[in-house]
């Protein structure tokens, strides 16, 4: 493997990459920087790349007719970022993705990763496997904020991703949880 390259860490994780694979990869993804508080995409737009964060943080939120912000995702370092919705169907996106650190990342456009995924299989299995847990995820979420106790999403967050906590806004913590601030704030007195 390249040097310890994370993103390649990750990928061979859940497949098999030749040395001639991870140089296609590498070739194929551009660095890209981002400064806290800038976005990386605006709703409206179409999302032309997938995003791995290298460093840094970043949230992907929609805005509603009251101007409401929702927070749909916080990504750190060594994850995946972006509008699959809108990647795949070329379909403008109803989210913005924000910076909430300077951020490092890696990104290939939507042509490229097509392209990519033809010429190694191996790839295309990561993928699959890692959009499945997206998935899987999403549905998890949704279910906890249907069932679960604000309570219980805020313990759960604080137990798989305690670093969260240091790094990003609580404000932002609230909106991803689906609570308002001040429940927040009372639920992290109670604990």
């Amino acid at each position: 493997m390249k040097k310890d390259h994370k993103l390649l860490y990750y990928i061979n994780k859940w497949s098999h990459l030749t040395v001639k694979d991870e140089t296609a990869i590498l070739a194929a993804f551009e660095p890209a920087r981002v400064k806290k508080k800038k976005d990386l995409l605006v709703s409206g737009e179409i999302c032309d790349y997938l995003y791995f964060i290298t460093q840094g943080c970043l949230r992907s939120f929609y805005t509603d007719e009251k101007g409401v912000e929702h927070i749909y995702q916080i990504r750190m370092d060594n994850n995946w970022i972006s509008d699959l919705e809108s990647f795949f169907s070329q379909q403008p996106s109803k989210y913005n993705i924000e910076a909430i650190e300077d951020s490092h990342l890696l990104r290939i456009s939507h042509e490229r990763f097509e392209q990519l995924l033809i010429e190694i299989p191996q790839l295309e299995r990561y993928f699959r496997i890692l959009f499945q847990k997206a998935y899987i995820n999403a549905l998890s979420r949704l279910n906890a904020t249907m069932w679960e106790t604000a309570m219980d999403r805020y313990s759960e967050m604080l137990k798989e991703h305690p670093e969260v906590f240091k790094r990003v806004p609580l404000v932002y913590i609230a909106s991803y949880l689906g609570i308002t601030p001040e429940s927040l704030s009372r639920i992290r007195r109670q604990k």
